[in-house]
């Protein structure tokens, strides 16, 4: 069963590659801020997933079985609270909802509420400020903290 079910990952793996190679491909910015472009990253991800995704299908796991219903909705609700970072990320900023969904997937893998909100706050303070100071790239701070940041 495990077999099948790499093989089947494996496809679909490759399908998403496609689709990030095609994304990346329709790139187009009017000025060059870098030798390379903005494209050559998401087109290094898409062909390091898709020879990875080549491994799976011919070299599948021996062993193993499909996830319990638990499990498998664990794994779904983290692609759900993923969805909902992504669509929450410029209204209330990065810190807000990486907070909210730090806190919900220490939460959702039983971890304390006490464990769950300080992992949140660190992660996303800390985070904000590698990104904005360390690394120099701007993120949103939301509508809340618009004047403050």
């Amino acid at each position: 069963m495990r077999i099948a079910a790499d093989r089947v990952l494996g496809i679909a793996l490759i399908g998403l590659a496609a689709f990030i190679a095609v994304q990346a491909l329709q790139l187009e910015i009017p000025f060059s801020y870098e030798p390379v472009g903005p494209k050559a990253f998401p087109l290094g991800l898409s062909i390091l997933l898709t020879l990875l995704s080549l491994a799976m299908i011919l070299r599948p796991g021996d062993n193993g079985s499909w996830p319990h219903k638990a499990l498998a909705l664990r794994l779904l609700l983290v692609l759900v609270l993923l969805l909902v970072y992504a669509v929450l990320f410029r209204q209330l900023g990065f810190i807000v909802s990486s907070l909210l969904v730090v806190t919900a997937l220490a939460r959702l893998f039983d971890a304390t509420w006490g464990k769950a909100l300080i992992t949140g706050v660190v992660m996303s303070i800390v985070g904000y400020f590698l990104f904005t100071a360390a690394l120099g790239i701007s993120l949103p701070s939301g509508y809340l903290f618009a004047s403050f940041i």
